[in-house]
């Protein structure tokens, strides 16, 4: 098979509302073999804590963008995210690619990874208050905000897998952990 054949890998896309456990869920399943963990560039300060990011301010992510640095990039709540491109490298290298997406870029990101599948997380409006509150790092305005955009429609033609994370985290990691495994032919 020559290099241009080959199928490569597969590549799944986290979303779900703020405080639905995403970034928690990736890092139970860090330790899958074969998995390449996408580590998203944002523009705000790696301090301001969450998931592992790397940080840049607005005119370097620019920059990269312009540069062609990204496979994927997008503006949310303010800010830009980016998905390097090296995810693609991988992908197509066979590497199971997960990364944390927003449904506001899952059809660019279905363009960019054939066969992409998302990994829809959920919990309950109460559990999402609480972890948004717990965190810190909000109003009660911005959470309600928040709360209010946890309901959404994804982008139809998408294989979606659902994941509750409202209950015992261990069950909701082997979700996750199970979506992930290859298929047994």
């Amino acid at each position: 098979m020559a290099l241009g054949d080959q199928i490569g890998g597969r590549a799944f896309a986290v979303v779900g509302p703020s405080g639905s456990g995403k970034d928690t869920l990736i890092a139970r399943v860090a330790d899958l073999p074969g998995l390449h963990l996408v580590r998203r560039v944002i523009t705000r300060p790696e301090a301001a804590g969450g998931e592992p990011f790397e940080g840049v301010t607005e005119s370097e992510f620019a920059a990269r963008a312009a540069a062609g640095a990204f496979a994927l990039d997008w503006q949310a709540h303010g800010l830009h995210y980016g998905i390097p491109a090296s995810a693609v490298a991988a992908h197509q290298a066979g590497a199971t690619v997960l990364f944390n997406g927003s449904r506001a870029m899952l059809g660019q990101a279905a363009e960019v990874f054939p066969g992409l599948v998302v990994l829809l997380v959920t919990a309950s409006p109460e559990t999402l208050a609480e972890r948004l509150a717990s965190r810190g790092r909000e109003s009660r305005e911005d959470i309600a905000a928040r709360l209010a955009r946890a309901q959404f429609d994804l982008p139809p033609g998408l294989p979606v897998i659902r994941i509750d994370n409202d209950g015992a985290l261990d069950t909701a990691a082997e979700a996750m952990r199970a979506a992930l495994q290859p298929v047994s032919v």
